[in-house]
Formats: structure tokens, sequence, C-alpha cells
């Protein structure tokens, strides 16, 4: 029987607790916060405390509700999680810190937001601490930026002609959530029956608005050197980009030698990652009934091995081409 779909589920929550083993006590970092699933989840262990971070203010309402029930071991900050070092936490003992890189259900029915193509009005899909919205996107950039955003956020074949449609729309109109729909719609030529034809279009302009993609990274980059030895940096990705770069961070770090230890004449480099599961955890087939919506869910972990704090990485040379088309937006 599947559960009630207006309600929030936290993905791979049982998942998640098993390998960050919060029932050993310890600090966690909730760099998602969301609807506090898994903090919640977390704090309801004694000896646990957690660190929420999220862009959106309007957490802060569940952020509350939590800290009424456990003030003394809970603090929520109303940031992104590319801001994790401004916390100053680089001594702090941390276990674990956690990602989840999905949208509540609260987020996508917020008509305000207009991140689902079954919103009505303005094209915003800002999620907090924003620079542009949707719309500016739409309204305002090139067919060329245009397509190559559709192209590489959305994976979206037909990117040119829906471009090329954008661009003649606009000049009659300023084109609205219901106007994209239809555009993308009548421009597709064949329909897959399986997804909404604006399925990727509104996840390339979700990715590009909220800057997904340098977010990660540099959430990633900042949750490595806070996390001390023997944490666990736990990553929940939704769409095949988030998994790419997830993957070949991880990869990176647990292969190439990525910190030098410096021993009398000897210098000694080590990697710093351990993984111990390859492939990807994804939800039981029990999870897939009671909450549909993670049946795209990839869950991947590493242990730290070391407690450096700086490291060597490749990450930003290896995505440059995604962080240069989300430059397109400085323009805006």
């Amino acid at each position: 029987m599947v559960s009630d779909i207006t309600k929030h589920y936290p993905v791979l929550l049982n998942e998640l607790i098993s390998i960050i083993t919060p029932q050993h006590g310890g600090t966690f970092i909730d760099c998602t916060f969301g609807e506090g699933g898994y903090s919640n989840k977390i704090l309801s262990y004694k000896n646990t405390n957690v660190i929420a971070i999220d862009r959106d203010i309007k957490s802060k309402k569940k952020a509350d509700e939590i800290l009424d029930q456990f003030e003394n071991r809970f603090i929520f900050k109303n940031k992104k999680f590319s801001q994790l070092e401004d916390l100053k936490l680089k001594n702090e003992k941390i276990r674990g810190i956690i990602f989840d890189l999905g949208y509540s259900y609260t987020q996508i029915k917020d008509k305000e937001k207009g991140l689902s193509f079954n919103s009505t009005g303005e094209l915003n899909m800002k999620l907090g601490i924003n620079d542009f919205s949707a719309s500016d996107v739409i309204n305002k950039l090139s067919g060329k930026e245009l397509e190559k955003i559709f192209k590489f956020f959305g994976e979206e074949k037909e990117a040119k002609k829906i471009s090329n449609n954008i661009i003649k729309k606009r000049e009659q109109k300023t084109i609205s959530t219901n106007d994209l729909v239809n555009l993308i719609e009548n421009t597709k030529r064949k329909r897959n029956y399986k997804i909404h034809s604006a399925t990727k279009v509104f996840q390339a302009l979700r990715i590009f608005v909220n800057k997904e993609i340098s977010e990660l990274i540099y959430g990633l980059i900042a949750a490595t050197k806070i996390l001390k030895k023997d944490g666990v940096l736990a990553v929940v990705s939704f769409h095949s980009l988030e998994d790419k770069i997830v993957k070949y961070f991880f990869k990176s770090l647990s292969e190439k030698k990525s910190v030098s230890r410096y021993a009398p004449l000897v210098d000694q480099p080590e990697n710093l990652f351990k993984i111990i599961k390859k492939k990807p955890i994804i939800p039981s087939s029990k999870e897939l009934k009671e909450n549909p919506p993670s049946r795209s869910a990839k869950l991947r972990f590493v242990i730290k091995k070391e407690n450096f704090y700086n490291f060597e990485t490749d990450i930003l040379k290896k995505f440059k081409n995604f962080l240069e088309i989300e430059n397109l937006g400085n323009k805006l």
C-alpha cells in the first residue's frame, strides 16, 4: 500500500542511520535540513548533537519545532551548504555530514517557489539566497545560452528547438510557467508517456537558478575539510549529474594521493577517503512502494581516513564546463 503522498519522507533513512551510527553519540551536520527528517531521527538517539543548515528560510518553521524539543542539542542556520566553513567548525569533532540533494514535498508544492511544471503564474524556482529567478533566465538569456542550460543540466535532446521557440514567444509576452510548459509540449516531436515533456527543462532551470553544481562541489570540499578522522560523509543524489560529481569526488580522493604526511626526510602521500561500497545504495522495494519519488535516489558515502584540513582535488577542473555554464547567470 502506498503511504500518504502529501507527506514528506526522508529518503533512505534507515540505510543512512546504519552508516552514520548515531547510537554511539556525537555531532552531525545535516546540510539540507528541509522537513527535518534526518535531524529528528539522529536526535532521537541520546548524546547526539545536530547542526542543521538550509538555504530555504521557510525551513526555519520546522527547525523551531525541533529546537523546542531538543534545545541544547540542535542548532539551525539559514545558509547554503557551500557556506559550511562559515560555521567555523574546524576544531569540532564532527562524526558525520549528510547531504540530501532532493526537494521536499512542501517545496515542490509551494506555488510561490514554482519548482514544478504543475505550478501556475510567474517562473521562480528560487530555494533561497538567490541572485535571480527562472523568469530572469527564460526571458533574458540568449537562445544559445538557454540551449546550453537545457542540454547540459537537463540532458534535453530538443534543447535547441525549445530555446528557439522561447526566443520567439518572449517577443510577444513575458513567459510564465504555463506558457513554458505549453511551449515545450508543442515543441517536442515525440512524447514520453513515462515522464512529463517539461521535466528535463524544469530540472535544468532548477539546477541553474540555484547554482546546484557549484553548491554541491564547494559543499563537498567544505564538508571534507570539517570532517574528522573516521567521520562519515554521505550524499543522497537524485539525478545523474549530481551522482556523477559525487562519485568522482569520492573515487578520486580514495584512489589518488590527495594528502601528504611529512615524516623526517620522507614524504608519504596518502588517500583521504575510504570507500566501503563502490556501488550506490538504492531504495528497497518496500520504500519504493511507500514513497515512489524515492525511485531515483542513490546514496554514496565515504569514511575520512586522516585528520587533514587541506587536501588536493581536481574536481573544479573536472567539471569546469558545467561551472562555466552556471556562470552565465552572472549577467542577470
